[in-house]
């Protein structure tokens, strides 16, 4: 699951935590893999500007599931305060914890920590991960960079220092691609991130999975499917008019027409989207939604999207993000549909088998 979260602005910040808690509860509990939560300072509709607090939360109540930020941006965050932090979470979560990061797409969340020029974003994105892992390393250094300046205090053997490693001893990381071709999806296969993308179009994620495939190798690394997670609205019910109904009437209806709709179309999404490009995107509605872009159905009809999907990419992928919505008023049905994507759609996707629905 990816809990950007898509809530409505109304919602007030006790019940958008106890959601995002409560719905990686019930993930683990239902066989989900794994729980991502989005970063944003500013935004309404998404509005955790705290992925680490949701994820703590929900750490000590669950047993199975992986927990990671999509994303921590990191040009808002000294890195080697973030580095300690985020190396505490992973030792806390004992091998269930992984990192996502992201330069930051939104200017408002620039804005309030005083970036009006966000060219210099991918830059100090760069700067910020050299940082950390260099804190990660547990080792002294002292460093002047461009944007940041840091260092690791040698140890006194009267006073010894904290273990600041990841547990293990390394940070898995992901990255998120919102773009073809992707400059984040380039680095994430430059230096062996887990790449994630957002679903534009099979001809989209075709673009991402090429060059991650060409960028793992160039770095020497094998490659293949099994490391991408690609992010999708999915919505199953009992039968196809219950899952429409539950789509097109409850909080994925609603996130689309009055936030995602207007925010693909602004950074040129939408257009990948449409099953015909003759299509004006400004007509599209939810209707046109529920049958060319979401994958809404009953368990037959949603294995049967999943696997035509797969099928027209070439093959399987490794991980399935299914957003979560604003279902809080009445939680039953969605947390069916989780319920069923996870135990009764996903054991029956073609061989070898989508790797996990999470």
């Amino acid at each position: 699951m990816f809990q950007t979260p898509f809530l409505r602005p109304e919602r007030t910040a006790k019940q958008v935590f106890h959601w995002a808690v409560q719905q990686a509860i019930h993930a683990d509990r239902v066989g989900f893999s794994e729980y991502w939560v989005g970063e944003h300072g500013t935004l309404d509709w998404e509005s955790i500007p705290s992925p680490e607090l949701v994820i703590a939360a929900a750490a000590a109540q669950t047993s199975q599931i992986k927990f990671g930020p999509l994303a921590h941006l990191l040009p808002y965050h000294h890195p080697a305060t973030l580095a300690i932090q985020t190396a505490w979470l992973s030792q806390v979560l004992e091998g269930r914890y992984m990192l996502g990061v992201a330069t930051g797409a939104y200017p408002t969340d620039a804005a309030v920590r005083g970036i009006t020029d966000m060219s210099k974003n991918h830059a100090m994105m760069l700067e910020a991960i050299a940082i950390m892992e260099r804190v990660w390393n547990n080792e002294p250094f002292q460093m002047e960079g461009q944007f940041w300046n840091a260092g690791y205090p040698k140890s006194d053997p009267a006073h010894p220092l904290r273990d600041t490693r990841p547990w293990g001893g390394q940070m898995q990381m992901a990255m998120t691609g919102l773009s073809a071709p992707s400059p984040s999806i380039t680095f994430a296969g430059r230096h062996g991130f887990i790449p994630a993308s957002v679903y534009a179009g099979n001809a989209f994620l075709r673009s991402h999975f090429e060059t991650y495939r060409e960028e793992m190798e160039r770095a020497g690394r094998p490659s293949d499917r099994s490391a991408h997670r690609v992010v999708r609205d999915v919505v199953v019910a009992e039968t196809d008019a219950e899952a429409r109904k539950l789509a097109l009437e409850g909080g994925l209806g609603l996130a689309w027409e009055s936030y995602i709709k207007p925010t693909y179309k602004r950074f040129g999404v939408l257009k990948g989207l449409l099953h015909d490009p003759s299509v004006d995107p400004d007509t599209v509605d939810a209707e046109y939604l529920a049958e060319h872009v979401w994958i809404v159905g009953s368990v037959e009809t949603v294995r049967q999207k999943i696997q035509a999907w797969c099928d027209d990419l070439g093959g399987p992928f490794g991980t399935l993000l299914v957003y979560s919505h604003d279902y809080i008023d009445n939680p039953e049905p969605w947390e069916h549909s989780m319920k069923l994507l996870a135990q009764d759609v996903a054991p029956q996707i073609g061989a070898p088998a989508v790797a996990g629905v999470a």
